[in-house]
């Protein structure tokens, strides 16, 4: 896709989210600057307090004409009326039609933008049962990135076409889940210049971010050959994989709990490989954490791959040999990788 094309791309996502907004904000929204659009992020509502905006790793404040500012002098402040309308608009005049999904603190919408939500938790004998009383909205607006991947495959692809097991680290918003997406999508297309064959590849999408389904169809592209598993727990998820779907490799966002570590045991057991992906920031610090340090101990992982946004988001920190933890890659002025 050239740079033109790119950027109609871009901002048409904008302009189709702005149909789930309230007339108020949508109003606003629309004014903001053309390239600010490109790459915002977050569009925030919270009751009583100024409207906000977030891209390129900055916040900012929106006036009534779509003024950014690093100040709340004359911005335009949410109501309830605004967080209600757009709830609204999002759920297609039927909140209780996405209830199931409210328990979480978000839905997701057509285009795999995610509204997170939150408010009042109501609670039941079997935990939270449902959201009222909206008190704020994080839009996170949803955008592929295809080809990022494109820099890391050699990585965790073998000569002899042999897909290695995958941990992909960073901190939030450095890109993780956007590798992830487009690693899956590419080893389950085929990789024709690596002379990589597709492979079957199930995802388990615990929180929805990895193929953003809505009404049960993933909104971003994960390749011909993948089967996903929308709102289920990663243990859970993965098990049924193994059972039913006869995966080559399992992809799951975020691990952590002790159940991830013994259905990530079973599915090596079955001959199965893993990509996944964990909150961190290097090396010394996921050996830290008490479940993913011992997986990584263990050797489980043959590929470690660390991200930032030390030279843009993407940045490519290292990728590390999971068998002896030692540096295949590491950034440097003359050697950079980005996805």
């Amino acid at each position: 896709m050239n740079l033109i094309n790119q950027s109609k791309s871009e901002a048409s996502i904008v302009s189709n989210l702005e149909l789930y907004l309230c007339p108020d904000v949508r109003k606003i929204i629309k004014k903001i600057p053309d390239d600010f659009k490109l790459i915002l992020e977050e569009i925030r509502l919270r009751v009583n307090k100024p409207l906000m905006v977030f891209g390129g790793q900055k916040d900012y404040f929106v006036d009534l004409n779509g003024n950014l500012t690093l100040t709340p002098n004359n911005s335009y402040y949410i109501n309830r009326e605004n967080i209600e309308k757009t709830l609204q608009f999002a759920s297609d005049y039927s909140i209780y039609s996405v209830e199931d999904e409210l328990k979480n603190g978000y839905i997701t919408i057509q285009g795999g933008h995610r509204i997170g939500i939150v408010g009042k938790v109501l609670m039941d004998s079997k935990g939270i049962r449902t959201l009222k009383n909206f008190s704020g909205l994080n839009i996170r607006i949803s955008r592929e990135k295809l080809g990022v991947a494109n820099t890391v495959l050699p990585h965790v692809i073998t000569s002899n076409g042999e897909f290695l097991n995958t941990l992909i680290v960073s901190p939030p918003q450095c890109g993780k889940t956007t590798l992830l997406r487009d690693i899956i999508r590419m080893i389950s297309q085929g990789v024709p210049h690596m002379n990589f064959r597709g492979i079957k590849v199930g995802v388990v999408d615990e929180r929805s971010e990895i193929g953003a389904c809505f009404q049960g169809i993933p909104q971003n592209d994960l390749g011909p050959r993948t089967d996903i598993l929308d709102s289920c727990p990663k243990a859970e998820g993965m098990m049924m994989l193994i059972r039913a779907m006869s995966p080559q490799v399992i992809a799951t966002d975020e691990i952590g709990r002790e159940e991830d570590s013994i259905s990530i045991e079973e599915a090596m057991m079955a001959g199965i490989k893993l990509i996944t992906t964990v909150h961190g920031r290097s090396l010394e610090n996921i050996l830290n954490k008490k479940i993913v340090g011992k997986l990584v101990k263990d050797g489980v992982f043959e590929r470690i791959v660390f991200l930032s946004n030390s030279n843009g988001v993407g940045t490519v920190d290292s990728i590390v040999d999971g068998f002896n933890l030692t540096y295949l890659y590491q950034n440097t002025k003359q050697n950079r990788l980005c996805i």
